[in-house]
């Protein structure tokens, strides 16, 4: 994946999280996708990428399915200490 020319944007608060732990686990971005829809969430590369930069605003039912994906809580994903 190449490097984002612009700065992040300020439509969602989860992009940078789901990038940094998608990182860590070594996922890469096609794979993610297909994790995605393997729990009931169909987006586009193009979303996910516009996603984690920050500039796509998040339903809350993606936020639960990310988390799901990520094996993490909402909670977690949302930056709160459990």
């Amino acid at each position: 994946m190449k490097p984002r020319k612009n700065p992040p944007g300020n439509k969602n608060m989860i992009g940078a999280k789901v990038v940094a732990l998608r990182k860590a686990r070594k996922i890469k971005q096609k794979d993610f996708l297909a994790k995605l829809q393997t729990v009931g969430l169909d987006i586009s590369p193009t979303s996910l990428s516009r996603l984690e930069g920050q500039y796509r605003l998040v339903q809350d039912y993606e936020i639960v399915a990310i988390a799901k994906a990520l094996d993490i809580s909402v909670e977690e994903l949302l930056g709160k200490k459990r």
